[in-house]
């Protein structure tokens, strides 16, 4: 690395690097761990649970009551991180023929309208469950006693994490100069 000048350190001579993008990709990256570590601790619980459950259930002739209930209380939650994993990584379903068809600019505009549809879907839907969120706060599982806005939670993590990514992929795509591809590459970004 060399130095620009500027007290800001080149990255391998292409200029100064940008500490804003830099800390705005790494929200992107924390999102992604934050979603690995949810998904991987859910199906961790649900899979012990239920293993303990059916062990139990063929050695003493019944299992555990409550060993139902945490997949119904877990398993949002293991949605919802893989949702926030795919946003991060700009893995979700799309359809880029219109973008593969447009140059660089008309895919950043592509790309910026549909990240602010995405923001507004995703506030639309946290403005419209807090009624059921509210209600969630009286119901309670029935063996495990725990009130149902834990796994109604999940709602909140998914589509906040996913209005936050899409403002950290406007800002991208705003300051990109690159020819913004949307990052779809298919011989790396298939996962049939």
């Amino acid at each position: 690395m060399t130095g620009t000048g500027t007290g800001v350190p080149a990255k391998d001579g292409k200029g100064p690097k940008r500490p804003f993008l830099a800390w705005i990709a790494g929200v992107s990256t924390l999102l992604d761990w934050s979603g690995r570590l949810i998904a991987a601790t859910c199906l961790l619980f649900i899979f012990v649970a239920l293993l303990v459950n059916v062990v139990l259930r063929y050695a003493f002739g019944s299992g555990i009551a409550w060993a139902y209930e945490i997949p119904a209380l877990l398993l949002p939650g293991l949605v919802a991180g893989g949702v926030v994993i795919a946003a991060a990584r700009g893995r979700n379903n799309a359809i880029t023929l219109l973008p593969d068809l447009l140059p660089p600019r008309g895919r950043q505009v592509i790309a910026v309208l549909v990240n602010i549809a995405i923001l507004v879907i995703s506030l639309a839907v946290l403005e419209s469950s807090q009624p059921i969120l509210r209600a969630a706060k009286f119901q309670t599982l029935s063996t495990l006693g725990i009130k149902q806005i834990w796994g109604y939670a999940s709602l909140v993590y998914a589509f906040a994490g996913m209005a936050i990514i899409a403002v950290v992929d406007i800002v991208r795509a705003l300051t990109s100069k690159a020819d913004f591809d949307f990052g779809y590459d298919p011989e790396t970004s298939s996962l049939s």
